[in-house]
């Protein structure tokens, strides 16, 4: 499973759910008792959980580093064992360190399980899935993101190419299925689940002025080819070496007229993701 940064998710995730949240409607989250989230990271679908529910909801994750910054921005004691899960005296939010293959809680503990950006990052989603219907006793919800369908918009009229191109290298060379969110329905149904429904979310992140410090930070590294070098792996599997060269050289230069047009103030970057939200129930 691939892991990430606490950074990384603030960034990535900023402004989630911030301007709607009509998308997670099938939840029915007013009328949840008790939430799961797992692959819970820092917590920025909890407490979106927390803020539309009554319900106690557990943040259910196998880095710590990471349930740390969750406990810390969300309260809770300390990581709640199975026994305890549920018990009178339980905080809103509970962190609990484990495995969503492997979860560490009871059947039928929850009447929703649910997870974001999670399956995407799994060399293969139905284990976990079958854990999410052992542990719900009604719903089961995934919000994944189909990154095949991501859309970008810049000033720099060569970034949108570049990043198109970028996309669909990565994409053939990734080890996960990271353009998952259009298949989860059909992982539901195979998994058992019924009454499965799917709405979709559009993640939308600007670049413009005032620029903050990330911004400038990635517009350095696009010119420096830093950015591109994460990816060499995946890109390197579908890239000849004079390919992935060429790529990189004008991957620099692209990056080189961002930092122009930043340094004169015009710069601005739309991209939007779309997010599957598909939600199915336990058994028939």
């Amino acid at each position: 499973m691939r892991r990430f940064s606490a950074e990384y998710l603030a960034r990535t995730r900023a402004g989630m759910w911030a301007d709607s949240r009509a998308a997670l409607a099938d939840l029915a989250l007013d009328s949840r008792d008790r939430i799961v989230d797992v692959g819970c990271g820092t917590g920025e679908l909890s407490g979106v959980l927390r803020e539309e529910s009554e319900a106690e909801v557990v943040g259910v994750d196998a880095d710590t580093d990471l349930l740390a910054v969750a406990r810390e921005e969300l309260g809770g004691g300390d990581d709640e064992s199975d026994d305890e899960f549920g018990g009178a005296d339980s905080p809103d939010f509970s962190p609990v360190a484990g495995d969503a293959t492997r979860l560490p809680l009871r059947d039928d503990c929850a009447d929703l399980v649910v997870c974001q950006a999670l399956l995407v990052n799994l060399p293969d989603p139905t284990p976990a899935l079958r854990e999410f219907a052992r542990v719900s006793s009604d719903l089961v919800a995934a919000v994944e993101p189909n990154n095949a369908e991501v859309g970008v918009d810049s000033t720099v009229d060569r970034e949108v190419t570049l990043e198109s191109q970028v996309r669909e290298a990565y994409l053939a060379g990734v080890e996960t299925d990271v353009a998952l969110g259009e298949t989860v329905a059909r992982r539901f149904r195979e998994t058992g689940l019924s009454d499965v429904r799917t709405r979709t979310y559009y993640h939308e992140k600007r670049v413009e002025p005032p620029y903050d410090e990330h911004h400038v930070e990635s517009a350095r590294q696009k010119a420096t080819g830093e950015g591109l070098d994460r990816h060499e792996t995946e890109l390197r599997r579908q890239l000849t070496s004079s390919e992935f060269d060429a790529l990189r050289r004008e991957w620099r230069e692209m990056g080189r007229e961002v930092v122009g047009q930043m340094a004169d103030g015009d710069y601005r970057r739309v991209e939007v993701v779309p997010f599957e939200v598909t939600v199915g129930r336990v058994g028939g």
